[in-house]
């Protein structure tokens, strides 16, 4: 384990520094212009607020193999006296995650009717903002700045801007000359988010919403990884120095995406999805918080490793693995969470997923476990570390 994750998963800090240097480089020239091009149509438009907010394995320091991915929140700026109201809907929304939908106050229509016009779709009788008209406007607005952006960089770099329908727009950075160390290519994926205060975010759903077209199109998702981002950090400061925690996740991540190498369809989909990174990351926090923190000393990697492993085929197998932030009250005083989060519903992760699914992903998660040194000598061959598509 120790050297298949030295070898195959440890991303190099020099490298992963320079990269990441340079993504917000070319973020910040983009959405600065962005946000210029956004003033101009007039008060009742989207714009952009001018930042924008890293999130992902790449700033959490569990990313696996190479730098070439990240993830980016921008967050919107709405026209003024449009104060979003998110409520919970869930009737309509996918299980598995938090969703809502944003109207705003009573008699905004009537004052922002442009607006309403072209960003709201109705929901239950109420008109409400509409991730896919804003997720659609975004990579538009984007394209049409990037022109911008690609003069201002030419020198450095060579950027293009690709987008999915109902997927957030990906910047391909190309870098020239010796510019960036080992001339990796990266993808950075530029999520719109809604800002809520707090640290916290609305974005849109994924497009396989369960109940058709409305589920994108009127309803948002919650993203509360800035408070992942401070509980990793207080984490880091309460454990050993040499704690393993953070390594542990890294190599259960190489052996899902190893094991899934070996899986047919339709199960090797459901397997990355049942066992998604947040799910992983998810079972970690309610794993590290059960018991002392010194117990996760470096030389105890494998019986740590193998304590994840069984704690979440119990999971698996209850059906039942609660999102860590959403109505959790075992959450350490130290890390301050908003009203928002305290008071939520409670959010089953797993709920999504019928019982044989998740009965056969415990099976082959702690097969995978026993077999772990055959699996990584079997899938370590340069045909199989091919990264494996984003959906």
């Amino acid at each position: 384990l120790e050297r298949f994750h030295a070898r195959q998963l440890r991303v190099s800090p020099h490298v992963l520094g320079h990269s990441k240097a340079h993504v917000g480089r070319v973020v910040a020239e983009l959405v600065r212009a962005a946000k210029a091009q956004g003033l101009q149509p007039g008060p009742l438009a989207l714009s952009l607020r001018g930042d924008f907010v890293r999130i992902g394995s790449a700033y959490e320091q569990h990313k696996v193999r190479s730098p070439d991915c990240f993830d980016i929140l921008v967050p919107l700026r709405l026209p003024p006296h449009l104060e979003p109201q998110p409520r919970c809907v869930d009737v309509l929304g996918p299980c598995g995650a938090f969703v809502c939908g944003l109207r705003a106050r009573d008699g905004w229509t009537r004052r922002c009717r442009p607006f309403a016009e072209g960003f709201c779709v109705e929901l239950q009788g109420r008109s409400h903002l509409s991730s896919g008209l804003v997720l659609r406007w975004f990579q538009g607005h984007l394209q049409r700045c990037l022109g911008a952006v690609r003069y201002r960089l030419q020198e450095r770099c060579r950027v293009s801007l690709s987008a999915c329908p109902g997927q957030p727009p990906t910047l391909h950075i190309l870098p020239c000359s010796d510019y960036v160390c080992c001339h990796i290519s990266m993808a950075v994926r530029l999520i719109p988010a809604i800002a809520l205060g707090d640290a916290l975010y609305l974005t849109a759903l994924p497009p396989e919403g369960p109940h058709g077209s409305l589920a994108p199109e009127a309803l948002w998702g919650l993203n509360a990884s800035r408070h992942e981002q401070r509980l990793l950090g207080w984490l880091k400061e309460q454990a050993p120095a040499s704690s393993c925690h953070l390594k542990c996740l890294q190599i259960l991540k190489g052996l899902r995406d190893l094991r899934r190498q070996g899986l047919e369809e339709p199960f090797c989909s459901q397997w990355g999805r049942v066992l998604s990174s947040y799910v992983l990351k998810t079972a970690l926090f309610s794993l590290l918080l059960q018991g002392p923190l010194e117990a996760w000393d470096e030389r105890f990697l494998v019986e740590r490793l193998e304590d994840l492993v069984l704690y979440l085929r119990d999971c698996l197998r209850k059906q039942v693995l609660m999102d860590f932030f959403l109505g959790n009250t075992g959450i350490p005083e130290a890390v301050a969470l908003p009203r928002f989060l305290k008071e939520a519903a409670p959010v089953n992760l797993l709920s999504v997923f019928d019982g044989p699914t998740l009965d056969l992903v415990a099976f082959q998660l702690i097969s995978t476990w026993i077999q772990a040194p055959h699996i990584i000598r079997m899938y370590s061959s340069p045909r199989y570390l091919r990264p494996v598509p984003t959906p």
